[in-house]
């Protein structure tokens, strides 16, 4: 399996899709695993039909820009002026606030709101932040889905609060073929929060279909 870290500078979903393409050149068959923001660069990727795309696997991902709330908004258009303890302690943890579930803590591991600020603070520069908000700003692929012609499987928790239902519904219909399962008792932060159950979904997906080649993940 390939894990991919994506690029800080970046704030173009096509010039991410790029990236993605670029570390799977070599393999003749794989399948694509996006979770989160890595799901609306793999279905970026996906609608090019690029050569040895084998399968699709989304997750808590979205083919339109689903942030509506004008406070959410607003609070994106101010991110890049929080910088240093002002992003790690505000931004983040506001961040946090919108991905937690009441039933993360039901999970294999339990997960909380204080370990996804913790993970950010880790994982996320400021500039890697801005920049993703930047590039899923007018991000729209509903019109292309069409264009997927892979296996997909969109995988969707129970209760996810910033994303909403209405994101899996969209790629429902507009991937030809697509199946869906929603994990019970799940949150945003599932693939934290209940690892197990995540990786047990993938795995028969990739046995349904006779898989065995690479996954790339991002």
């Amino acid at each position: 399996m390939r894990t991919l870290r994506l690029p800080d500078h970046l704030d173009d979903l096509e010039k991410l899709a790029d990236f993605v393409l670029e570390h799977a050149r070599d393999l003749s068959s794989y399948v694509l695993v996006g979770d989160s923001f890595g799901a609306v660069i793999s279905i970026a990727a996906a609608i090019r039909r690029p050569p040895g795309l084998s399968g699709l696997v989304l997750s808590g991902g979205f083919a339109k820009n689903p942030i509506t709330s004008p406070i959410l908004k607003t609070l994106a258009a101010l991110a890049p002026f929080f910088r240093g303890s002002f992003y790690r302690v505000l931004t983040l943890r506001a961040h946090a606030a919108n991905l937690r579930s009441m039933l993360d803590g039901e999970g294999e591991i339990p997960w909380s709101a204080r370990q996804t600020r913790e993970f950010f603070v880790r994982e996320t520069s400021h500039r890697a932040y801005v920049n993703r908000l930047r590039s899923i700003e007018k991000a729209d692929y509903t019109d292309k889905l069409a264009r997927i012609n892979v296996p997909a499987l969109i995988i969707t928790p129970e209760q996810d609060r910033l994303i909403g239902r209405q994101a899996a519904e969209i790629m429902l219909k507009g991937i030809a073929g697509s199946k869906e399962i929603i994990l019970p008792r799940t949150g945003h932060m599932f693939r934290f929060s209940h690892p197990g159950m995540y990786s047990k979904q993938i795995r028969e997906f990739l046995e349904r279909a006779g898989f065995s080649g690479a996954l790339a993940a991002a």
